[in-house]
């Protein structure tokens, strides 16, 4: 890729940790905040149907079937503490933290150079997703409670590892073109992980890493795949009717 790479497309596929908002804050502030609430969830709203799925499903993963509350939440925990991306402890955490958001307990975080520049892609017709293995519930917490406000207006689709799949592999990537109506060649995955960029590239897909220090892939890189350092460093031309012009483009470059 040259120093000013553009890309061409369609709509951009956003990953939320280390890309547009903090590690740190989820590791240090939201996982700590549901680690204190699983009893209380899983006592209060066992007949929820979300949390009767993702008890079912923690019982499944686990291989018993008898498995009690206090079973279910010491798993959740393990699984808390190793970083394990499961889809029920995500699910429950995405519910535990939807409230902490709509009560006001929780504000979420997003670096300085995010928002502008999503508001400004999105105002010149490129379609915004997201992506995460946070849940469909706790990325729409997340946008909706954010310091410039409610971001969700901004975003055409939420895809998680439920209706999705796993972030590391190509049919997941696949699943998402197919849900939005956008063919591969004409998404852009942006994301802080290599593996997760070489999923999507192996898709069909655009990629470009995004290398923020402090965060945990920093030193380990984004492969050969374009990288950039802030949202501003990334082009996306639009093109036109024709399919052979080129639209507004952002300003900085994707290296």
């Amino acid at each position: 890729m040259s120093p000013r790479a553009v890309f061409d497309v369609d709509a951009v596929v956003l990953d939320i940790e280390g890309t547009t908002s903090a590690t740190g804050f989820v590791v240090d502030v939201l996982y700590p905040y549901s680690r204190s609430r699983f009893a209380a969830l899983l006592a209060g709203r066992g007949d929820d149907p979300d949390v009767r799925r993702a008890l079912a499903q923690v019982r499944d993963l686990l291989g018993e079937p008898d498995a009690d509350a206090a079973r279910v939440e010491k798993a959740l925990n393990e699984w808390l503490d190793g970083d394990v991306k499961a889809t029920p402890l995500k699910t429950l955490q995405g519910l535990i933290w939807a409230e902490g958001f709509a009560r006001g307990d929780l504000v979420s975080h997003f670096y300085d150079d995010v928002v502008p520049v999503l508001r400004g892609w999105h105002g010149r017709g490129v379609r915004l997703h997201v992506y995460s293995s946070g849940s469909v519930a706790a990325q729409r917490a997340w946008f909706a409670s954010s310091p410039d406000g409610d971001l969700r207006p901004l975003v055409d689709g939420w895809y998680d590892t439920e209706n999705a799949g796993p972030k590391q592999e190509p049919a997941s990537y696949r699943r998402i073109a197919g849900a939005a109506g956008t063919a591969g060649g004409r998404l852009l995955f942006l994301s802080d992980r290599p593996g997760e960029l070489d999923a999507a590239r192996a898709a069909g897909w655009h990629t470009a890493g995004v290398r923020r220090p402090g965060e945990p892939y920093y030193e380990q890189g984004v492969g050969d795949h374009p990288q950039a350092g802030t949202f501003d460093e990334i082009n996306i031309s639009i093109s036109t009717g024709t399919g052979t012009g080129t639209g507004t483009r952002t300003s900085g470059s994707a290296t």
